[in-house]
């Protein structure tokens, strides 16, 4: 399949928090040509293995949740009220269309919000979990019931992907299934570069990242690995609205971004950091004051230690149906990976002495 074809269907195919599996299994599907083994866990965790035998373990990581929502309760009028799985944002709910997942199918549905004329605009009320509703074109409970959908039905927004002004990506669940693209397609250069890792190559596409680093968390204490790199999204806060000295100075064009904190460890970024200035490609740094909040802090703090870095991909507008990242950061996320990983060595030791 044609890599720009793969990433489509992958953004298109929903994956909520805690339902995963039909995005796994593309992925997998994917990926299969360009590794030795899998392994999927309990929860739906998938890794794509290269050179198993091998003692020396690292990891590459994205997670593959996206945020969305549960039917909370099913009034007698047949509107649907709704809780988050995630950080799902209630501020951009009203007027967009969703898909409600049932064992019968996907049901079609909107969140409505009523018409200006009936509003006193100078009072607005902001839309919140309180007063945000779906209709899914049912008069009353009983119909609601009969297409499937119960308490705990999961929601997803319906936006779809596409290309903007020919450079950038444009979608829901960039964050962080553009994560999972990206590690998909440094497993495949590997394999058509014929490169022969003397490690063992773990690529992990992780649940339940949105509720908690929660498939980070399991997955890294059955690996057990000796180094990690996690890939996930960063605010593009150039775009309207941010402030850099709170949020930092990172945009969108500009390349990865390289994230320095407790979680990470400093031999190991500083590596990655050589590697990106022999090979010309460009980065940007950020900062974490404690947690990074994202699965590096899951891997970094399991089992005994794993050397652990953060390889973040600039992305405006998160946790909306409009995330959008810049293609060519996107491919130099990608290179920075496979540069760093064909230079290591199996066995490599991070410690700061001993």
């Amino acid at each position: 399949m044609d890599k720009l074809e793969f990433l489509e269907k992958y953004l298109n195919n929903a994956s909520p928090t805690g339902f995963e599996a039909s995005g796994q299994k593309l992925w997998l599907e994917y990926i299969k040509p360009y590794i030795d083994e899998y392994m999927v866990d309990t929860y739906g965790t998938v890794v794509g293995i290269i050179n198993p035998k091998a003692r020396y373990k690292v990891v590459i990581e994205a997670h593959a949740d996206e945020i969305s929502w549960f039917v909370n309760f099913i009034t007698d009028e047949g509107y649907i009220y709704v809780r988050r799985n995630g950080g799902s944002d209630a501020l951009i709910a009203p007027s967009m269309r969703v898909n409600i997942h049932t064992k019968k199918g996907i049901v079609k549905g909107v969140f409505g919000w009523p018409a200006i004329h009936t509003r006193n605009v100078d009072k607005d009320e902001v839309p919140t979990l309180k007063n945000i509703f779906i209709d899914c074109g049912c008069k009353n409970k009983e119909e609601v019931h009969n297409l499937g959908i119960h308490v705990g039905s999961v929601i997803t927004f319906a936006e779809g992907f596409m290309t903007m002004n020919d450079r950038y990506y444009v979608g829901r669940a960039l964050d962080n299934r553009i994560g999972g693209y990206m590690i998909a397609q440094v497993a495949r250069q590997i394999h058509e570069n014929a490169n022969k890792l003397d490690y063992g190559l773990y690529i992990v596409n992780a649940v339940q990242e949105e509720i908690g680093l929660r498939g980070a968390e399991m997955i890294a204490h059955h690996l057990q690995p000796d180094v990690a790199i996690i890939t996930d999204v960063c605010h593009d806060t150039h775009s309207p609205m941010y402030k850099k000295m709170e949020q930092g100075d990172q945009a969108c064009g500009k390349g990865p971004v390289l994230t320095y904190g407790p979680a990470v460890q400093n031999n190991l970024l500083n590596m990655i950091i050589d590697v990106a200035e022999q090979k010309q490609i460009p980065f940007q740094r950020a900062s974490a004051s404690r947690a990074t909040g994202t699965d590096t802090d899951a891997f970094a703090y399991s089992n005994i230690g794993v050397a652990s870095a953060l390889i973040s991909l600039p992305l405006k507008y998160m946790h909306t149906t409009v995330e959008t990242v810049h293609q060519e950061d996107v491919e130099n996320v990608i290179r920075l990976m496979y540069e760093f990983l064909v230079q290591l060595k199996g066995g490599h030791d991070f410690r700061y002495f001993s």
